[in-house]
């Protein structure tokens, strides 16, 4: 069984390295490349949640985010313009973020399975991706948090700015934030097409694997 998902694994450990790498790119103001690939990995979740069960779900969330401490391991040791590229704050607000918000899709999921077809992917990913936004973010950035990594000066964060521009004044970081989520809820939209056409395709295999 553990071969039947190994491609689930693997999905997900890219989607992760991927963003790791993407996320150091900036796209326009308040964005980063990175914003536009992590969101698949709660495609990748709800795949094999739909087709395995929440059980190998589990796993392959816990193997993204293993690959994901990996990653913010390697990226204390690169040293960017201003410092590492991953400091202890992101390294906390990214993994905690993670395996919270994955858990808590793969259990939503699992509540609302015999529903219909798209009512399960879409509330988890719409609830999970908004718990991934509001954890990493005020981690990473809140002032509040400084405590957390007294030596690194995040206070460009919390200069206060017309949010996203035009909204009411905020912190930049909130701004950041607002960005990453209303394009995770988009993506978590658009994401119901391919997760319908991978999951008739995947679970026709399990099938004829069966039946041989």
């Amino acid at each position: 069984m553990t071969r039947s998902y190994l491609p689930g694994i693997l999905a997900m450990a890219a989607v992760v390295v991927a963003s790791n790498i993407l996320v150091q790119f900036l796209f326009g103001q308040w964005l980063t490349w990175g914003a536009f690939t992590y969101p698949i990995a709660f495609m990748v979740t709800d795949v094999m949640n739909r087709v395995y069960g929440a059980a190998p779900a589990r796993r392959v969330v816990f193997a993204g985010f293993v690959v994901g401490v990996i990653c913010s391991l390697i990226g204390t040791q690169i040293m960017g313009e201003f410092g590492p590229l991953v400091t202890l704050r992101i390294a906390l607000g990214s993994g905690l973020a993670f395996l919270t918000a994955q858990m808590l899709d793969v259990s939503i999921f699992s509540a609302l399975r015999n529903g219909k077809w798209w009512r399960a992917p879409l509330a988890s990913t719409l609830v999970g991706s908004s718990v991934d936004t509001a954890i990493f973010f005020t981690i990473a950035f809140s002032g509040a948090l400084t405590w957390l990594e007294p030596g690194n000066d995040v206070s460009w964060a919390g200069e206060v700015l017309p949010l996203l521009g035009a909204g009411p004044l905020a912190p930049l970081w909130v701004s950041l934030a607002t960005a990453d989520w209303l394009v995770k809820l988009t993506l978590s939209l658009l994401a119901l097409v391919p997760f319908r056409l991978i999951v008739a395709r995947l679970t026709a295999q399990a099938k004829r694997t069966t039946a041989a």
